[in-house]
């Protein structure tokens, strides 16, 4: 289960890390049927555009919060050679698959 702290709404810096959990292993990925991963989209919400993938164990640094969402960049993991998209993507992930560092306010 994830482990969620509150983070300010809005940042403009980076305000903490955060680690990817709860999908499953990169050696299950199937992009079509979304396992193994994590969708990056473009906005606060499943509706958005998918930018790119973070797996499970990636670290990401958090900058900002809407609602159950947090706005995110890849720091270290898969997510820097990805299978599927970019490296590095930034955006939008759900809260539910992120444990946040002790250290986010």
């Amino acid at each position: 289960m994830a482990v969620l702290m509150a983070v300010p709404e809005t940042a403009d810096a980076v305000t903490c890390n955060g680690k990817v959990v709860g999908v499953r292993p990169a050696s299950q990925y199937n992009h079509a049927s979304g396992r193994g991963y994590l969708a990056v989209r473009a906005g606060a919400g499943g509706g958005y555009q998918q930018l790119g993938e973070v797996y499970r164990g990636d670290i990401v640094a958090v900058y900002a919060r809407h609602g159950k969402w947090f706005e995110v960049a890849c720091v270290q993991g898969l997510c820097t050679n990805p299978l599927w998209g970019p490296a590095y993507p930034s955006g939008w992930v759900h809260g539910n698959y992120l444990s946040l560092a002790a250290a986010c306010r």
